[in-house]
């Protein structure tokens, strides 16, 4: 006989996984037993039911973990990394999987609970223990937790099991309304709140796991307990270094314990404490309100100290007795987006500008995407993804809304190194579901979210969605669709923020169109914020030189990852040629690292055509050894990207920041990142690495028969230094002379003349004594490849290979 219970703690109130627990918690993580078979007509739902399915097959599981890890340990599967062997996966997208796990039960003292926490469950699963059913879930993206307190069998042996369907067969209940969903996001994706890139994308195959894929633990917490808090900076006074802060504090507790309780609030930086007060406890919530003396505020890489306080607030017990504990780390700072709803093209007027602690920001950065295809693995793979971030001294990430929410680690790393964050909710490219039943889904999850990661001072926006405004007009056009009236970015998100978030930032959709664009047509011109992607032609061509986005938040250009790396993600044969020489068609592995979703589909061309067709512009044909095809193509995609951000950074202030795609990819493939999925850097990583510096000193494209010669400051201090600009081939001067450029601006040095035929400048400078060298590529294309690497080799600025 099943038994039903009801159990469990809002999902919502779980925001901040660390609050209440104690030493001896037991994390449920390691080995367990995972079985698998065929999804029936009706899905399994129990244990009961599933003792009877005798095609079930047994291995060993790891949790973290997803199921493609186990088959692939048990030898059932070849690794999906490689090749085309992602492709075999299909089958298993139609099974449902049975974690299954005995833990001993933990000691309890009166007074105390025990509550069962998933920090990731994919997907669709029923959590049983020792026959109990305890809870559903059905999002990937949330932390689950139940109080199983009294299903726990009392001095002995438990067993969990977590039963999850198909998600590709699930999302067959729900009906669906229009498709608007271009090339990328699956309509099978629409309702299921998993991480859309799993159905396949440009830039991540198609993957559809399932798994236990973020820590499962067992948390023992008193009855009286804190269920969050919230840290705010009300108010800042920079000259005076003064700030008002306020902490409000949620609580479950026995009414018994009501003005028997008191709340310890501190704050202490570098081990002393700064404030300190204690609070007696009348009611279940709470606001605290701090003055703050001689404060160190946070501020974004380049612009001052990330400065970071220790936040602690303990509940205790008449006796003094620590009944529950909530630390984290704050910063103290504020932020504004200032920004207009449309361009006034009339007046060549608009703004999407981020301002900290009142002072612009110039955002320089790049798009976070998934660290795998298989999330399990992200926690192993973080920090030193993360930290060709701060070696690139990025001082912005977009988190793209095709992944998951990272955790508490990324958004740490990026309070101390000073990395602003803009978050997208987990939507993408997508006309998603209107209906209740969806919205309360998205309330749910984003309340989940944004009550588990408001507290860091990094997060800096909340957007609501990856191109959801735009993708109406992939397909919809004719149709003239508003995306105003979408319910869930422009009603759901917004309500959610507005009430758990207030101080920071929402922006719709990214781009957003505003019921000003879509009034005036809806054209790129209009967007003050934009994704600059288009026809992929030469890196110069007007759709980027005479574009009007005051912020572009996407733009790439296609690079070759180097032989290694080939070597790696290919099988032996397939590295090369990478062409069929009797009919000139990419072979097959190629088109699958393209990426195709299905190996029919599409049969040829991809996003590898725009690869080599950027090559011939720039070298005039594509070369035939292996080894050059690498070597042009990254230089193109260097090239490229290096002159986004110089153009942008050339344009301040009416130009207010850059987030180019991307650091890093997720899966072994071709594509727009400047660094590949096992961390090997591509050219264009040292290029931007370079002209990302806070101080910048480069050459812009001519104007008006003059080259601009720039000096710009990301920083609050006024700058200096002394330039040699020469050409390379001749060894000609063209100019030297002292610079200045005040705090958080830009200066033209001077102005060259336009410069005849081909070749390349070095831009040696002495910035705040510190040496500094730039390059300049002019002249008009086709160039030679050998050429252009034997001018690039006399900068000594690059590691060229």
């Amino acid at each position: 006989m099943k038994k039903y219970v009801k159990l469990g703690l809002a999902v919502m109130l779980i925001g901040m996984s660390s609050l209440g627990l104690r030493a001896d918690d037991t994390p449920l993580n390691g080995t367990w037993e995972l079985s698998f078979f065929p999804q029936p007509k009706r899905p399994i739902t129990s244990p009961e039911e599933l003792a009877g399915v005798v095609a079930a097959q047994r291995i060993a599981a790891t949790v973290p973990g997803n199921v493609e890890l186990d088959l692939l340990k048990a030898g059932l599967i070849a690794d999906p990394m490689i090749g085309s062997n992602v492709y075999a996966l299909r089958k298993y997208e139609g099974y449902q999987w049975c974690y299954t796990k005995t833990f001993s039960t933990p000691g309890v003292k009166p007074g105390e609970r025990v509550r069962l926490v998933f920090g990731g469950i994919d997907c669709l699963a029923e959590i049983w223990l020792n026959g109990t059913h305890i809870g559903s879930a059905s999002n990937m993206f949330i932390e689950h937790a139940y109080d199983v307190t009294d299903v726990l069998k009392a001095g002995g042996e438990n067993t969990l099991q977590v039963i999850i369907r198909s998600a590709v067969i699930e999302a067959q209940q729900y009906m669906l309304g229009t498709f608007s969903v271009g090339n990328f996001a699956a309509t099978e994706s629409t309702y299921i709140r998993k991480a859309p890139h799993a159905y396949g994308w440009d830039i991540m195959p198609r993957l559809v796991s399932a798994g236990l894929w973020r820590d499962v633990s067992l948390e023992v917490i008193n009855e009286a307990h804190i269920v969050n808090t919230q840290w705010m900076t009300s108010s800042i006074d920079l000259e005076a270094k003064t700030a008002r802060v306020f902490v409000d504090v949620q609580l479950a507790i026995p009414f018994e314990k009501l003005d028997r309780t008191q709340a310890r609030i501190s704050l202490s930086r570098g081990g002393k404490v700064v404030h300190e007060e204690k609070v007696r406890v009348t009611s279940h919530a709470f606001r605290g309100i701090i003055e703050l003396q001689d404060v160190a505020f946070w501020w974004p890489r380049g612009y001052g100290d990330p400065a970071l306080y220790d936040a602690n607030v303990a509940l205790e017990d008449e006796e003094g007795n620590v009944l529950s504990e909530a630390e984290c780390r704050v910063g103290i700072r504020t932020v504004h987006l200032d920004r207009t709803e449309h361009n006034d093209m009339e007046n060549d007027y608009g703004r999407f500008c981020f301002v900290v602690n009142g002072e612009p920001v110039f955002a320089r950065g790049t798009n976070w995407v998934p660290l795998d295809a298989l999330h399990s693995r992200d926690a192993a793979l973080l920090d030193d993804a993360f930290q060709l971030m701060v070696e690139a001294n990025c001082n912005m990430v977009r988190c793209w809304g095709g992944n998951v929410y990272e955790d508490h680690r990324f958004f740490d790393l990026c309070d101390e190194n000073g990395i602003m964050v803009w978050q997208d909710f987990a939507m993408g490219c997508t006309f998603y579901p209107q209906r209740d039943d969806f919205a309360r889904m998205i309330e749910e999850e984003a309340t989940a979210v944004v009550t588990k990661l408001r507290n860091h001072p990094s997060l800096v926006l909340w957007a609501g969605n990856n191109e959801d405004d735009v993708a109406l007009r992939w397909t919809l056009i004719n149709f003239n669709i508003d995306p105003n009236r979408d319910r869930v970015s422009r009603e759901v998100l917004p309500r959610v923020i507005y009430e758990m978030d207030p101080t920071r930032p929402f922006l719709p959709s990214s781009p957003y169109y505003s019921q000003q664009v879509y009034d005036e047509g809806s054209h790129d011109d209009l967007l003050p914020e934009n994704h600059l992607w288009g026809p992929r032609g030469y890196y110069k061509d007007a759709y980027y030189t005479q574009a009007k986005a005051r912020f572009v938040s996407e733009i790439g250009y296609h690079g070759l990852p180097n032989r290694s790396t080939l070597e790696k993600m290919f099988t032996k044969d397939a590295v090369n040629p990478w062409l069929d020489g009797k009919v000139g068609l990419w072979n097959d592995e190629w088109m699958t690292k393209a990426v195709r979703p299905f190996p029919d589909e599409p049969k040829q061309g991809g996003r590898n055509d725009l690869m080599t067709n950027q090559v011939k512009i720039l070298f005039g044909s594509v070369p035939a050894d292996l080894d050059n095809f690498i070597r042009a193509s990254q230089a193109v995609q260097a090239e490229a990207m290096k002159f986004f951000v110089e153009k942008w950074r050339g344009d301040k202030p009416e130009r207010s920041g850059i987030i180019w795609w991307n650091i890093r990819d997720g899966w072994p493939i071709l594509s727009d990142a400047v660094t590949d999925y096992y961390n090997s850097k591509k050219l264009a990583f040292h290029f931007l690495k370079n002209v990302q510096e806070n101080v910048c000193v480069f050459i812009n494209d001519a104007k008006a028969g003059k080259h601009p010669l720039v000096v710009v400051n990301d920083t609050r201090k006024d700058s200096g230094g002394y330039v040699t600009v020469t050409d390379i081939a001749s060894g000609k001067t063209l100019y030297q002379g002292d610079f200045t450029v005040p705090a958080n601006g830009k200066s033209v040095i001077s102005e060259l003349p336009a410069l005849q035929g081909q070749g390349m400048l070095l831009i040696r400078c002495e910035i705040d004594g510190k040496p500094y060298t730039n390059h300049y590529l002019y002249g008009e294309p086709p160039f030679n490849l050998d050429t252009y690497y034997e001018l690039l080799g006399k900068t000594n600025i690059y590691a060229i290979n």
